[in-house]
């Protein structure tokens, strides 16, 4: 049986109705909201809605190499240590990009300067990133950062030695299993709930304990964090404080991302709507856009949109160039090393890689098939950073197409940026990536190809901002036809400018 992204949230969400299951407390916390997105991305493997993420995975030795550093950081950049205060706690995104010669989170990097203009002190607590952490180690302590590995290995052991041990009742257990039953009845899959579950709640119980410690000694006034739906402990640790905290936007946001979306149905217990409890205070979004993006289990209010400082710094440089290819400025982008050779930019994700590495293959085989080889076209084939290491494994299709045509590149690196690869290009192909939207900003005609996940892009697509695509054939038909309608849109609609009085009243 085949099925949807929307398909599967809706299963999930009566699931949730049925059975209350948001607010089903079990061993003193809320486990369905511990494994909501943990459970969609286990259904949609298991179904296979969403390939595997072509990402390196890490050796055996890779973890053996790993364990020293995460010892060694647990000791030497410990978050608990120390009796110092401040009046705010980052915990950053981490993946970091380069930026000003210095790795950085791309989506929370501003807050140094912001919250040194204001004379706040913070501290900011950074998780590896694939077992290792990309920061320049000199500007460390300069930056006020802690490496919570501290956290995350103690965690680690704790659910180790104590898997199999938690004293679930009777009741509780025959509730799990009641569950579980339904939900592989549903979806034709088997789901070790229990396993799931158990795991998730001895992360959570140690996670909670140390973060309530952390918060006891740093008594911060504000969090901020990125991906809150993964830091679950954090956020019930700072409602049980008393402390507010706050969400940046990392991603795309839509009806069917079960990190954001909890349809009015999906909170009610004995028909009252109630609170999710491990849901921020606050999201600080893009723009505008986004705070009608899905059903918030939060009050729109408390959906500000306060800009991405990171794309509006770092687009400067190439949006000239956008703005001339939108007016057809030939003359003046041939001033600036542009040529009149239309771009073809292809966005990657891991989870639709195989799927969309075949389809560029496709695309650039026919148009330069039709063009005699005159290279009217350039394509660019943009990899997730995750799939760096593994495209000449994995995509065969990639590795043709750079070999048989002398137009297509394949990007497995940080260089050139991906802004001014948006800059110069004239179309863009992807799914649901959130470069989507950037690609958008740069004036990118925009072809979402059909593979599950379109459904992220709905209200794209029904207002006309960018095409669904089948197959090449039906975008090279698009893109042939001179007169292609794409509805126009406000760019600043989904990046507005940041705003510093807005976050100074946040920090009010």
């Amino acid at each position: 049986m085949t099925f949807t992204v929307k398909e599967i949230c809706q299963k999930i969400w009566n699931l949730e109705e049925k059975y209350e299951l948001n607010h089903k407390e079990i061993q003193d916390c809320y486990p369905w909201q511990l494994i909501r997105m943990y459970l969609y991305y286990e259904i949609t493997r298991k179904t296979n809605v969403f390939e595997s993420a072509q990402q390196s995975s890490l050796s055996l030795l890779d973890k053996v190499e790993s364990f020293l550093p995460f010892a060694k950081n647990s000791v030497l950049s410990n978050p608990l240590s120390g009796n110092e205060t401040v009046d705010v706690l980052i915990f950053d995104h981490p993946r970091k990009v380069i930026c000003e010669d210095e790795y950085q989170d791309s989506y929370s990097y501003f807050l140094n300067d912001t919250l040194n203009d204001y004379g706040k002190s913070f501290e900011t607590i950074e998780s590896p990133y694939l077992n290792k952490h990309f920061r320049n180690n000199a500007n460390i302590k300069e930056n006020h950062v802690k490496f919570n590995d501290r956290i995350l290995l103690g965690s680690f052991i704790h659910k180790s030695r104590n898997r199999g041990k938690v004293p679930f009742t009777e009741e509780e257990k025959r509730f799990i299993d009641t569950v579980k039953n339904e939900l592989e009845s549903i979806f034709k899959i088997e789901i070790d709930l229990f396993r799931i579950i158990e795991d998730h709640i001895l992360n959570f119980q140690y996670d909670y304990k140390k973060y309530i410690e952390l918060l006891q000694k740093r008594k911060p006034k504000q969090v901020f964090l990125v991906v809150a739906y993964e830091n679950k402990a954090l956020v019930a640790a700072c409602k049980k404080m008393g402390i507010e905290l706050i969400e940046l936007q990392h991603g795309t946001i839509s009806p069917y991302h079960l990190g954001y979306s909890y349809p009015e149905n999906t909170m009610k217990i004995n028909n009252e709507i109630k609170e999710i409890e491990y849901f921020p205070d606050k999201i600080l979004s893009f723009g505008d856009y986004w705070k009608n993006s899905c059903p918030f289990p939060i009050d729109k209010e408390n959906i500000i949109s306060m800009g991405f400082p990171y794309f509006e710094e770092n687009s400067k440089t190439y949006m000239k160039i956008a703005e001339n290819k939108n007016k057809g400025n030939d003359e003046e982008n041939k001033e600036n090393g542009e040529t009149n050779q239309k771009q073809m930019l292809f966005i990657s994700q891991g989870v639709i890689g195989k799927y969309l590495s075949k389809l560029a293959y496709e695309i650039a085989k026919n148009i330069n098939s039709a063009n005699n080889n005159d290279k009217n076209y350039n394509f660019i084939y943009k990899l997730h950073p995750g799939e760096y290491g593994t495209w000449k494994e994995n995509y065969d299709y990639l590795t043709k197409a750079v070999t048989e045509f002398n137009n297509f590149t394949v990007i497995d690196k940080s260089e050139p940026p991906l802004y001014e690869l948006f800059a110069k290009s004239n179309y863009q192909v992807g799914a649901f990536s959130t470069a989507i939207y950037e690609g958008l900003a740069f004036y990118c005609k925009t072809f979402i190809i059909d593979v599950p996940g379109v459904e992220y892009l709905d209200d794209l697509i029904d207002k006309d901002i960018v095409k669904k695509v089948k197959n090449s054939e039906e975008l090279i038909n698009y893109i042939n036809n001179e007169n292609l309608s794409i509805q126009e849109y406000d760019k600043d609609y989904f990046f507005k400018n940041f705003d510093k009085t807005i976050f100074k009243d946040i920090l009010k």
